[in-house]
């Protein structure tokens, strides 16, 4: 009894060096890598900005596409909505 008690005490011990092993880890990986990722914000930045005027570049071609076109359906649809009503 004393044997498989000692076995499950030492597991846990084990357990928990591995664990705070791991964790001191992850957190020299962190602490290493922190520059690279100051460095790269820049760069994540002008990715950022030059997506979203990308975006806004296609929003305006779309609708200098199609607010000519509704106009062009509205003056054609116009004599037929007054003679309707």
């Amino acid at each position: 009894m004393f044997a498989l008690f000692a076995l499950v005490a030492i597991a846990s011990l084990g357990f928990v060096v591995l664990l705070v092993a791991l964790t001191m880890l992850k957190f020299t990986f962190k602490l290493v890598l922190l520059p690279f990722k100051l460095l790269l914000l820049p760069l994540i930045l002008i990715f950022v900005v030059i997506k979203i005027a990308l975006i806004f570049a296609v929003l305006a071609v779309v609708a200098a596409i199609v607010i000519p076109i509704l106009i062009l359906l509205a003056i054609c649809a116009a004599p037929f909505v007054l003679l309707a009503h």
